[in-house]
């Protein structure tokens, strides 16, 4: 009875996606750039661009860090305008952006309305699970939280919240500042 006639074998399609050379990214984010520490290793690993990664911490973990849990419940304006310097790369100041979010805040009563838009900023650049629900949502109903987890999840990856955009920037180069003027011209040239 053993035949070896393909038409005696019943003939299914199963898809098996192709062997990865990478591993699944665990653990959690070592910089802005989507490399994460694996549990066995030391180096990062880089994974695929376009593949959402999840949070670093979850939305209920504000007490992870407790100094910064206290100052986005008494004085959420403040851990707001850290964010958004650092979502902004720089362009508005910590100052700027915390008295826009308190003066709207103080306004309306919907601060939520202005910070919701920082988060998906944020989602966006670093490539984040929208999670648990909708960004309005989770800032309309946990706008504490929300900030605490994304103030974790800046510091997470890498950046001092303290310092701002420019000292994170001047850290990154090893302390040398860039040079704004042009570059000094030698000789002239003589005939």
């Amino acid at each position: 009875m053993n035949s070896s006639n393909p038409d005696d074998f019943q003939k299914v399609s199963v898809y098996r996606p192709p062997p990865s050379n990478q591993p699944a990214a665990i653990g959690i984010p070592a910089n802005s750039t989507n490399h994460f520490y694996t549990d066995n290793q030391q180096a990062p690993m880089q994974i695929r661009s376009g593949t959402p990664v999840p949070w670093s911490t979850g939305l209920c973990g504000c007490f992870e860090d407790v100094p910064n849990c206290c100052i986005t419940c008494w004085c959420p304006c403040i851990s707001f305008g850290q964010i958004a310097e650092i979502v902004d790369k720089g362009s508005t100041s910590c100052g700027v952006s915390g008295s826009l979010y308190a003066l709207i805040t103080w306004l309306t009563g919907c601060g939520c309305c202005y910070s919701c838009l920082y988060r998906s900023k944020m989602r966006n650049q670093y490539m984040l699970h929208e999670s648990p629900c909708n960004d309005c949502l989770v800032h309309c109903f946990c706008e504490e939280c929300a900030l605490c987890q994304e103030y974790r999840e800046l510091k997470n990856r890498g950046f001092d919240m303290t310092i701002g955009w420019e000292g994170n920037v001047q850290r990154q180069n090893g302390g040398v500042a860039m040079a704004q003027s042009a570059p000094v011209m030698g000789e002239r040239m003589s005939r």
